[in-house]
């Protein structure tokens, strides 16, 4: 499982649905669609309306990923930050039970009141 608590593995960029990997869309299910998708140097991570789905790229090669599922029906609460004048980039913290908090810190352009909105139709529902 990827180490949620090592926040450098999560500073996001926004990325456009055609930019994510192919095998991504292999762990989707019937009637589960994209939201958000989001990326590091290596790394993904796609928000669908079921649940987040975290591709950690490892080794040299990166032939290696690990791969991590967080229902939204084990998310417990969740929290926005939105970016200042100063600190442009925003947050979305997602705490899970049993495995605690997760930590999102988005780069660059994104319109994370709209995103809150859709985040809170999958969690409260």
């Amino acid at each position: 499982m990827i180490d949620f608590n090592n926040s450098a593995i999560f500073k996001l960029k926004p990325i456009a649905e055609s930019n994510i990997r192919e095998d991504l869309h292999q762990f989707l299910i019937d009637g589960e669609e994209i939201l958000a998708a989001f990326k590091t140097i290596r790394d993904q991570v796609v928000f669908t309306n079921k649940r987040v789905i975290a591709a950690n790229v490892q080794g040299i090669t990166g032939s290696k990923v690990d791969y991590t599922s967080l229902p939204f029906s084990k998310v417990q609460a969740f929290s926005v930050e939105t970016s200042g004048t100063l600190d442009l980039d925003c947050e979305i913290e997602l705490y899970l039970s049993e495995v605690g908090k997760v930590k999102f810190e988005i780069r660059g352009s994104f319109d994370l009141l709209r995103f809150n909105r859709v985040i809170s139709q999958y969690v409260l529902a």
